[in-house]
């Protein structure tokens, strides 16, 4: 018998959808697969970082490693991300992103089915903003997010979301951060070091 699933996601009465909430794309439907550990990040919580982000990311290059339902990338490109990459292991979630992705007919978003570790540690793109959103208590969060200072851009922001309390590790700086049930969300910005 297979492992123990997440419970679905609803949005509109229909299990495995999750609507964007901003933007060009707003009240769009997102489909997903059952996986465990796939939990979309709740309306709310996404409202509450896009405020804390102002609503718009015109220009924005934006990495959603551990994509999963693509709720972060999605919306960030329905907000005006110039480009986003969509990370993502799991063959089902990355289909599921490619029907979406085909569906919305959205240019700026880019889906690659790779380990997200293996494919970060030869990633030398300067990110704007790094979505770090993994399978719900994996303990990824805590072991990728030190590593992340390096992929970002100067004035670079990390979302992170996991089961615990975010402690921004060396390099980052605590911007904003919030609860929602059992996660724990922050936008952590990028330390900038002064010659």
């Amino acid at each position: 018998m297979p492992a123990k699933q997440a419970a679905p996601r609803r949005a509109h009465g229909v299990a495995n959808r999750v609507r964007i909430i901003g933007g060009q794309y707003r009240r769009r439907l997102l489909e997903f697969p059952d996986r465990e550990g796939l939990r979309p990040t709740p309306d709310r919580v996404r409202e509450t970082l896009f405020n804390w982000l102002g609503q718009d990311l015109p220009g924005w290059a934006c990495l959603d490693l551990f994509a999963g339902s693509g709720a972060l990338g999605f919306e960030a490109a329905s907000r005006g991300a110039a480009s986003v990459l969509m990370v993502e292991r799991d063959a089902a979630a990355a289909a599921a992103l490619e029907k979406n992705r085909s569906a919305l007919g959205v240019a700026a978003v880019e889906v690659l089915r790779v380990d997200a570790l293996a494919w970060l540690a030869n990633d030398r793109t300067a990110w704007d903003l790094i979505f770090l959103d993994p399978p719900f208590d994996s303990g990824l969060a805590e072991r990728v997010l030190p590593t992340l200072a390096a992929h970002l851009a100067p004035g670079g922001q990390v979302y992170v979301e996991q089961g615990a309390p975010v402690i921004p590790p060396a390099g980052f700086i605590m911007a904003r951060s919030g609860r929602a049930g059992r996660s724990h969300f922050a936008l952590l910005a990028k330390e900038e070091t002064t010659c």
